[in-house]
C-alpha cells in the first residue's frame, strides 16, 4: 500500500502521515482490548502496562514494518486470562473492541473532517490535513472490516465462537486452530498474486466512508 504511495507526486510526506495513522489505529486498537477486558474484571493488561494509548507499548516493530511494506501486519496482541472475566459475554465482547475502537475512531475523524470542510477552519482542512483524514478514516474501516474476518488469529473467531449453537462452537474452535492461520496466510498470498479479496474490503471502505459521515 504505502510503496505504491511513494510512487506518487508527494509520495514521502504522504507516506509519513499514513504510517502515522497506522500508528494510532492499532494503538487504539489493543487499548480497546486492554479497556474492555479491565471492565470485566481481568487486569492482566493493566498489570502487563497495557491499558494504555502510548504507542511505544503495543506496536510491534516488525508488525508495523509488515503494513509498510506489504499493507499487512500486526501490533502486539494484548494479554487476557478469560478465567478472571465476570460474564460469559466477556470474551466475544473483549474481542469485539478492537475492531469497534477503529470503526469508532472512523466516524469521528469523518465527522471532524466534515466539520472542518463546513466551518472553513484552515486548521482541519488544509492539502496534508485532507489526506490524513482521508487515510485514517479508510485505514480504521479496514482495522474494523479484516480483524472481524473469522479465520486465525483475528478477532473476528472470538465473536463466530460465541455465535455459533453449543455443539458447533467446540468444532470451529478446533478447525480454526488448526486451520485458520493458514487460511489467512492464503488469502494474504492469493491477494498478492491478483485475486480481489482485500481489494474488495478495501473497496467496501471507501464506500462505507459517505454512510458515516454526518456532517458534511
Amino acid at each position: 500500500m504505502l510503496m505504491a504511495v511513494m510512487n506518487g507526486q508527494m509520495g514521502v510526506q504522504v507516506a509519513i502521515l499514513i504510517v502515522i495513522a497506522i500508528i494510532i489505529a492499532l494503538t487504539f486498537h489493543e487499548f480497546g482490548h486492554a479497556w474492555t477486558a479491565k471492565m470485566f474484571g481481568d487486569n492482566t493488561a493493566q498489570l502487563a502496562g497495557r491499558l494504555t494509548i502510548n504507542p511505544i507499548v503495543h506496536i510491534d516493530p516488525m508488525g508495523l514494518l509488515m503494513v509498510v511494506m506489504v499493507g499487512f501486519g500486526y501490533a502486539r496482541p494484548v494479554p487476557t486470562n478469560p478465567r478472571n472475566f465476570t460474564s460469559k459475554f466477556a470474551s466475544p465482547l473483549v474481542a469485539f473492541a478492537g475492531p469497534a475502537m477503529n470503526l469508532l475512531l472512523a466516524i469521528l475523524a469523518a465527522n471532524l473532517w466534515g466539520f472542518g470542510l463546513i466551518s472553513g477552519i484552515d486548521a482541519l482542512i488544509g492539502p496534508g490535513q485532507s489526506t490524513f483524514f482521508f487515510y485514517f478514516v479508510f485505514i480504521n474501516l479496514m482495522l474494523f472490516m479484516f480483524n472481524l474476518l473469522p479465520i486465525g488469529p483475528l478477532d473476528g473467531h472470538y465473536i463466530a465462537e460465541y455465535l455459533l449453537p453449543r455443539p458447533w462452537n467446540y468444532r470451529y474452535h478446533q478447525w480454526n486452530a488448526q486451520y485458520g492461520s493458514f487460511i489467512l496466510l492464503g488469502l494474504i498470498v492469493v491477494s498478492f498474486l491478483g485475486f480481489p479479496v482485500f481489494r474488495v474490503l478495501a473497496n467496501f471502505a471507501q464506500r462505507l466512508i459517505p454512510y458515516i459521515q454526518f456532517i458534511n
